[in-house]
């Protein structure tokens, strides 16, 4: 058997990793599963518990939940991420199947009644939620067309030892797979990793035409995932993850009261009807970390959903992008907004017309995109102070507003009082195309000494061409400023001075 490398993308190592980066606190003291959420809301760094619940099971939350820890997930850094994201994207590699023995996670293998949802360290994240929920899990199942892999993001509400539901209400290709299979009467076979590298959800969140989605999990690792079949089904599965939850979804539909929960728009999302997924087995490695992933309430910024929420709309406004101006240079959706919402984008314009196109293109790129910045190359998108300067002195409304209705949203929104179509507003905070270079828009910036032509006397500077008072403190060496001010007193005073339009002296008779 070939050499198999299954800890390189192991959660717990990069979870160690985060340790040594001083981006993760470990929690030693035993804690029970209902406190776990007080810990992680509004925290800025991982939590590593070693002894949650009465288990005393190792449990670790907020490991997505900056962006600085999804950019190390990557080897880059903060800004360079969707650059990276978008360069692994291009290079897609094919999953590597491993054997049940070279597969750590399915050194313990539970079936039947030992297969057991509630032995597993799931705690109730929000104190309105319907039931403890796993918010970790990223789903696997078969397209009945290709028998390609399906790979996305799922929660699950349990329900009992062996039975859960199971969110599919929003449009996806896994609700398309339950919905074709439910209308024959068919289960539907999946399979859920709990305790997964970023890279793998960053993955999940990916929508590629045409590709088996196991080849976008190593596109996103840089290399092919080590995959395994699951033992109660024909579902291949990354054969590294911590924790895989096979099961089936009964074909009965949309039955099971699910909900409420804390959404990843930061309010609650009613009670829905919903699929039920029935467990068949549970498997994990022997040393196996469970994970959960932070969702909704006021520090939005601050959950794993926001983060990765941001990429998958950033990836889409970048593609969209690329295809409709001709120099975008970078795309910041602000976690805060939940990631999705308020949508920032800096280009460099080269004809009139670019930025509205740029907002228009961001409007159509992604459905929770709502409302779109574009600002100019100076401003730093990434600051909430540069893009506010910039909103407050670039932008007239009745000049750069873009309004529009009847957009395809998600229905998480409360604003929109379940409407099933939106509004988006685009402001264009750049500045008029051509007027980047004038004055009335030139930053203030200190001076500073540097060496030039050196004259005699201002008049002599003056002859030689127009300049501004800096200009002749250069010319004469001028380290204090008033000896030039006293110069241009006797100038004006022999009324042989002049002034430009942008400020600059003159000797009168050679304006």
């Amino acid at each position: 058997m070939p050499a198999i490398d299954t800890e390189r993308f192991r959660l717990r190592n990069f979870v160690a990793k985060l340790v040594e980066l001083g981006e993760c606190e470990l929690h030693n003291a035993p804690i029970d599963l209902v406190d776990v959420g007080g810990v992680l809301d509004g925290n800025p760094r991982a939590v590593l518990f070693k002894a949650a619940g009465p288990e005393k099971a190792e449990l670790v939350g907020n490991v997505m939940a900056s962006r600085r820890r999804l950019a190390a997930a990557l080897d880059t850094d903060e800004r360079g991420l969707l650059g990276t994201l978008a360069a692994r994207l291009n290079r897609l590699h094919p999953p590597v199947k491993v054997s049940s023995q070279q597969a750590p996670v399915q050194q313990v293998v539970l079936k039947d009644d030992e297969a057991d949802l509630t032995r597993l360290p799931v705690h109730l994240q929000h104190a309105a939620d319907g039931a403890p929920y796993i918010s970790a899990g990223i789903d696997y199942a078969l397209f009945p067309s290709t028998g390609f892999t399906n790979v996305g993001c799922r929660r699950i509400m349990l329900r009992g030892p062996r039975a859960a539901g199971v969110d599919l209400i929003a449009p996806s290709d896994m609700r398309d797979i339950y919905l074709e299979a439910a209308a024959k009467k068919e289960p539907v076979p999946v399979a859920y990793t709990v305790g997964a590298h970023p890279a793998d959800f960053l993955a999940a969140m990916t929508a590629l035409p045409n590709v088996d989605e196991l080849d976008i999990v190593g596109g996103l690792r840089g290399q092919p995932v080590p995959v395994v079949k699951c033992v109660t089904n024909d579902i291949h599965v990354p054969a590294d993850a911590e924790y895989v939850i096979e099961g089936f979804l009964d074909p009965a539909g949309h039955v099971e009261p699910e909900g409420p929960f804390g959404e990843y728009v930061g309010y609650y999302g009613v009670v829905k009807r919903n699929p039920v997924l029935h467990i068949t087995a549970i498997t994990h490695r022997e040393d196996a970390l469970f994970q959960t992933l932070t969702i909704g309430g006021r520090a939005l910024a601050r959950t794993d959903t926001a983060q990765l929420s941001a990429m998958k709309t950033e990836s889409a406004a970048w593609a969209a992008l690329m295809a409709s101006v001709r120099e975008p240079l970078a795309v910041y959706a602000t976690p805060s907004s939940g990631g999705m919402y308020n949508v920032r984008v800096s280009l460099r314009q080269r004809v009139p017309g670019d930025a509205k196109n740029a907002l228009a293109a961001v409007f159509g790129s992604h459905a929770e995109a709502k409302h779109v910045f574009v600002f100019d190359p100076d401003i730093d998108v990434f600051s909430d102070a540069e893009t506010d300067w910039a909103f407050a002195t670039r932008f007239q409304a009745d000049r750069d507003l873009i309004a529009g209705s009847g957009f395809r949203v998600v229905p998480l929104d409360p604003s929109l009082g379940g409407a099933r179509t939106g509004a988006k507003l685009g402001f264009d905070c750049t500045i008029p195309f051509g007027k980047a270079n004038s004055l009335e828009f030139s930053v203030p910036t200190a001076p500073v000494a540097k060496s030039g032509r050196r004259y005699q006397s201002v008049e002599e500077a003056l002859a030689a061409g127009p300049a501004s008072f800096f200009d002749l403190m250069i010319a004469l060496d001028s380290k204090d400023g008033r000896d030039i001010v006293r110069a241009l007193d006797a100038l004006y005073a022999a009324q042989g001075l002049g002034r430009l339009d942008d400020g600059r002296y003159v000797l009168k008779g050679k304006q």
